[in-house]
């Protein structure tokens, strides 16, 4: 798992994103020395430990599909479709390839990691990055389960900035996007597979500057956004309402978080954005024919590297011909907290959190046990025409379990609110509060004190407690945390948030 050894917590003297924007680069994690990635001290075993049997099972006819276009087409199209191939797989180097898990039949459950990195040409060209991949850190690290069978897919985003021990590359404390430049794909599979305690069976990595060429390529994806979509640095300029978006809206969507910065942590949202993409663009190539989507993925290779062949990605395509993209499709973000630690910016995964939620994905199970984890909710896009992604078992569709008690439904974004600052972080209470007041509410901040080290959300009177669930929601704390005041704190706010460590 990540880095558990313990840092002491330092006030921020600006706000997280302020800090990044003036550091440039925001992956700088505690050193700035230059590793060659090494692998000699078990290497060896770990390879033969997880040599690859590609005992791959493609649908018969698409096989049989694809050799009969051979023998008609001859040596030229055999030669058009061996360069697919070779363009889809040439980025990957044999390293990477010894370190994915044993290939398994494709009826079964694996594991995948997609992997998205901003190789602009801006920044290929610039003294600060150039063309070497040591230079590049993975902004988007998203684990993915594929379960053909199941006929579902589950997405969990990865933070970028989760405080990860790299002491193996001699880089001591990082966050997790540095594996990418420590190591490249090799280190970065690694490094997931320890975090989130799977194999990982197959790799996908996707440039984004390519990433708007896909999304052509597919004649444009069809969203609904909830609310306007305004940011100086993706270049998003997108009003709430559906949506055909060309490429370089979807990408100006997938990169944007600063449009998120009156909600809290525009990295979380961004990432829920990214997840809802992936399926809109999912969606969209089951529709094509086996002709079209060869077509597709000739067009795609030039910006995606993966080890999967065309004829694997065909027969996977042809499986999930009949996918319910709207409820069997599952999304979630890995649970952390920010802390500013030795004037850098981490995440620190809540481990017992993040234990459930990978128990749950592992099962087949969407991420969350009920809504309120999901603090994105009602805030990202979704796929035109349809509601969110699948998140938790109290999401209409999953199947898979129930919720007691109350729903996400049962939350108002109304009312008086009241956030008291136990954590000794200066102006967290205050950040918390214009949260709040952005999402409906009437909020103020102020400071107590409390043994307490987990935020609780309280509520005064039964009337109010939609209202708190509406405020934990907001907040990002779950709905387990929400009680009714016991007139510990004051009765004079319909909502009282005390604001612990684990949320400032």
């Amino acid at each position: 798992m990540a880095d558990s050894r313990s840092h002491r917590q330092q006030a921020a003297p600006q706000s997280r994103h302020a800090y990044e924007e003036q550091a440039g680069r925001s992956g700088a994690g505690s050193s700035s020395r230059s590793y060659t990635p090494s692998r000699s001290d078990g290497a060896s075993s770990y390879s033969r430990k997880r040599q690859k049997r590609r005992h791959k099972v493609v649908l018969r006819g698409v096989l049989v599909g694809i050799l009969c276009v051979l023998l008609a087409g001859g040596t030229a199209l055999a030669m058009y479709l061996n360069n697919i191939n070779t363009q889809l797989t040439s980025g990957l180097d044999q390293e990477t390839k010894d370190l994915l898990a044993d290939s398994i039949q494709y009826d079964d459950p694996f594991y995948m990691l997609l992997l998205g990195v901003d190789k602009s040409e801006e920044r290929m060209s610039s003294s600060e990055y150039g063309e070497s991949e040591s230079n590049y850190r993975s902004d988007s690290i998203i684990l993915a389960r594929i379960d053909p069978k199941g006929q579902k897919i589950t997405l969990v985003s990865l933070h970028r900035d989760t405080m990860t021990d790299m002491s193996d590359m001699g880089a001591g404390t990082q966050k997790l996007n540095a594996a990418y430049s420590l190591g490249g794909p090799s280190y970065m599979i690694k490094c997931v597979e320890k975090l989130c305690g799977v194999d990982i069976s197959h790799y996908a990595e996707v440039d984004f500057e390519q990433f708007a060429g896909i999304v052509d390529t597919i004649g444009g994806v069809d969203v609904d956004l909830p609310i306007d979509i305004r940011d100086d640095y993706s270049g998003a300029d997108l009003d709430a309402g559906e949506h055909t978006l060309n490429g370089e809206e979807a990408l100006a969507l997938a990169r944007a978080r600063h449009a998120y910065d009156d909600y809290g942590d525009g990295d979380i949202y961004r990432a829920a954005n990214q997840r809802m993409l992936i399926a809109a663009i999912v969606k969209k190539v089951l529709t094509l024919d086996v002709a079209s989507m060869t077509n597709a993925v000739s067009q795609l290779a030039g910006g995606v590297t993966t080890d999967i062949g065309l004829s694997d990605i065909l027969g996977l395509a042809v499986q999930f011909k009949d996918l319910d993209v709207e409820n069997n499709v599952y999304s979630g973000m890995e649970p952390t907290s920010g802390y500013y630690v030795n004037e850098t910016w981490y995440e620190k995964i809540d481990e017992a959190s993040w234990q459930s939620m990978m128990e749950r994905v592992k099962q087949g199970l969407a991420p969350y046990a009920d809504d309120s984890s999901d603090q994105t909710s009602g805030r990202i896009g979704t796929m035109a025409g349809s509601s969110e992604l699948t998140t938790s078992g109290g999401t209409a569709g999953s199947g898979d379990d129930t919720v007691s008690g109350s729903s996400s439904s049962d939350a108002e974004y109304t009312g008086t609110a009241i956030v008291v600052n136990v954590s000794g972080v200066s102006g967290a209470a205050t950040s918390k509060a214009e949260s709040l007041t952005t999402a409906g509410f009437t909020a103020e901040a102020t400071s107590g004190e409390s043994e307490a080290t987990t935020t609780k959300v309280y509520y005064n009177g039964s009337a109010a407690k939609a209202k708190a669930l509406g405020a934990a929601k907001t907040l990002g704390v779950s709905e387990s945390n929400v009680a009714e005041n016991d007139g510990t704190w004051t009765t004079s706010y319909d909502v009282v948030v005390v604001l612990c460590s684990d949320k400032a």
